[in-house]
C-alpha cells in the first residue's frame, strides 16, 4: 500500500500512533506554535532528528521545525510564544526560540525555526548559497538522509514521509532523498554524518551510498578540520563507533580526515607473529567502552581516542626480525608524536591532544611489570607520570589485552590486579597523588642561599628523583641530601 500523495510506502497507523504517542508530552506547546503560524499565512512542520527520534523511542527537548514563513516573519510569532528569541543566523533563515518549563518534566523547550531551504553548492566550498524554498517537499529533499527528511506538519500532525524514511528506519538503512553523488557533491560533510549516523544509529549504508562516498572520498578535503573533527568525536562517543569507522575506512574518509587508522591494516607476515593491528585497535576500543564508568564515566572521549590510536605508530617502527619475529620498537613514543600531530591537525584542543599524546606514550608501561618485580620506586613513577590519566592508563592497560590465550590473558589481569592494589597502598601510605619533594622552592632556596632560576630548578628535581626512589624521608634528611648535592656540583654552578 502507498500513499496516494506522494506514492511513497504507506506509514501503518500504529507505527504513526506509537511514534505521536513518543511525541505527546511536547504536541500541545507545538499545536499551539502551529496554529500561531497558520494565523499569521505560514506553513509550520517539525522536521528532521526530532521525528526520526519519535520513532527510536528517543526524545528531545531540542526542536527543528522548518517554515514557509522568512526570518522577519519568524521573529515576532517566536518573541509572543517563547521568553527568549535568538538570531541563529538570519542570512541562513533561522532563528532560534525557548519557552520556560514547556518540555517533559518542565524542562526548558527550544526550538530553532528555519525557513524552508533550497540552497546551491559551488563544489569548492562547504558554503552554500542560501536560497530560500517555497514548499515542504522541497526543503525535505535537500535534507542528508531520507531518515532525516520525514517531518510532522503542524497544527494538524499531518505526518510527511515523500522518500520512504520511515521504511529505511525500520530496515537500518542509510539512503539519500538526492541520488547519493549529488547529495555528497553538494555537501561532503554529509559523508562523515553517513559514518556517525552508522555508529550512533545502527544503520548500514546502501550500496549507492558506499559508491558514492568511496568515489567522491577526496572532496572531504575541502571541508574545515572543525567540522571534521566534530562529526568524528560524534561518532567516537556513540554507544557503537566500530562500524562508523568501518564505514570510514572501507570507502576511504579516513585516508584523508585520520590517515593513521588504515595504515594499521598491516599484512600479516607468513609466520602470523603479529596480529592484525586494525583490529586489534578496534577490539581494544569496544574493550574501553565496556570498561568506562567509576572514575572514568563513559562516553569519555579522551579514553576513547587513546585506545584507537595506541598503536599507530606500529607501521613506522615495524621491523622483521631473524627467525620470523616481528618487532615494533618504541612504537608507544612514536605513536605519541604521531597522534599529537593529527589532534593538532583536527584542531583539537591543546587539553585534550595532550592528554590522549601522553595515554598513546605511556601505554606499554605496565608490561614492564613482569611478574610483580617493580620496586616501590617503580610503582611511585607510574602513578606519577600517568598523573590525572591514571585512572584512564589503568582502563586503556585492560583494555589493550586482546589475547585469544586464556591463561594468557588470566596471568595479565591478575598481574595488573597485583599493581593496582600496590598503588593502592602506597597512595594511602604516601598521597602519590600530591608526590611533592618535602621542602619546596623557598626552602630549597633559603638552604643554598640561592635565588629562583635554573639552578633552583635543577635542585628541586634532584629531591624530586629522592622522593620517587625512596619515598618520604623526612625534612631534615631531605635538608641534608640536598646540602650533599650542592656541595657536589661544579663551582660555576654554585
Amino acid at each position: 500500500m502507498t500513499d496516494p500523495t506522494t506514492g511513497a510506502p504507506a506509514v501503518p497507523p500504529e507505527v504513526y500512533r506509537e511514534a505521536a504517542g513518543r511525541l505527546a508530552p511536547v504536541l500541545p506547546v507545538l499545536t499551539d506554535l502551529g496554529e500561531r503560524f497558520a494565523a499569521a499565512g505560514h506553513d509550520l512542520a517539525l522536521v528532521g532528528g526530532p521525528v526520526r527520534d519519535a520513532f527510536l523511542g528517543r526524545t528531545s527537548n531540542d526542536l527543528d521545525l522548518t517554515t514557509s514563513a522568512r526570518p522577519d516573519d519568524i521573529e515576532p510569532i517566536l518573541a509572543a510564544w517563547g521568553d527568549t528569541t535568538w538570531d541563529m543566523g538570519r542570512e541562513f533563515g533561522t532563528i532560534g526560540a525557548q519557552r520556560h518549563g514547556a518540555a517533559p518534566g518542565g524542562g526548558d523547550l527550544v526550538v530553532e525555526v528555519t525557513t524552508y531551504r533550497a540552497d546551491a553548492y559551488d563544489g569548492q566550498t562547504r558554503k552554500p548559497v542560501v536560497a530560500f524554498g517555497d514548499d515542504l517537499e522541497g526543503d525535505l529533499v535537500r535534507r542528508d538522509f531520507t531518515v532525516n527528511a520525514m517531518a510532522l506538519r503542524l497544527p494538524d500532525l499531518t505526518f510527511v514521509d515523500p522518500h520512504g524514511g520511515l521504511l529505511d528506519l525500520a530496515a537500518r538503512r542509510l539512503r539519500t532523498p538526492a541520488p547519493p553523488e549529488v547529495s555528497f557533491g553538494d555537501d561532503p560533510l554529509r559523508m562523515m554524518r553517513a559514518a556517525r549516523f552508522a555508529a550512533q544509529l545502527g544503520l548500514v549504508a546502501a550500496p549507492e551510498v558506499v559508491a558514492a562516498m568511496t568515489e567522491r572520498a577526496g572532496t572531504i578535503e575541502i571541508v574545515s578540520a572543525e567540522r571534521v573533527r566534530d562529526e568524528l568525536v560524534k561518532l567516537l562517543l556513540a554507544d557503537t563507533p566500530r562500524p562508523g569507522l568501518g564505514l570510514l575506512v572501507d570507502t576511504g574518509l579516513a585516508q584523508h580526515v585520520l590517515p593513521e587508522i588504515p595504515a594499521l591494516r598491516l599484512e600479516i607476515d607468513e609466520h602470523h607473529h603479529h596480529k592484525d593491528v586494525y583490529e586489534h585497535s578496534l577490539t581494544v576500543l569496544e574493550q574501553a567502552i565496556d570498561l568506562e564508568g567509576g572514575d572514568v564515566p563513559g562516553p569519555d572521549l579522551v579514553l576513547r581516542l587513546a585506545a584507537l590510536l595506541h598503536d599507530i605508530g606500529k607501521p613506522a617502527t615495524r621491523r622483521f626480525e631473524d627467525g620470523g619475529r616481528v618487532s615494533f620498537h618504541h612504537h608507544d613514543v612514536v605513536g605519541a608524536k604521531l597522534t599529537a600531530k593529527r589532534m593538532r591537525a583536527l584542531r583539537f584542543d591543546k587539553e585534550t591532544t595532550k592528554a590522549v599524546a601522553r595515554l598513546v606514550e605511556l601505554h606499554l608501561r605496565f608490561h614492564g611489570y613482569g611478574d610483580g618485580q617493580w620496586t616501590d620506586s617503580a610503582v611511585r613513577r607510574y602513578v606519577t607520570d600517568a598523573g590525572p590519566l591514571l585512572s584512564r592508563l589503568h582502563l586503556l592497560t585492560r583494555a589493550d589485552c586482546t589475547t585469544r590465550n586464556r591463561r594468557k590473558a588470566q596471568r595479565l589481569a591478575a598481574a595488573y590486579d597485583d599493581l593496582e592494589a600496590r598503588i593502592a597502598e602506597l597512595l594511602e601510605k604516601e598521597e602519590l597523588g600530591k608526590v611533592r619533594p618535602e621542602l619546596d622552592g623557598h626552602e630549597i632556596a633559603a638552604t643554598l642561599g640561592i635565588s629562583p632560576g635554573p639552578v633552583l630548578g635543577r635542585a628541586y628535581a634532584h629531591l624530586l628523583e629522592i622522593r620517587l626512589d625512596e619515598g618520604p624521608i623526612g625534612q631534615d634528611a631531605a635538608r641534608a641530601r640536598l646540602l650533599a648535592w650542592w656541595a657536589n656540583q661544579p663551582e660555576s654552578t654554585a
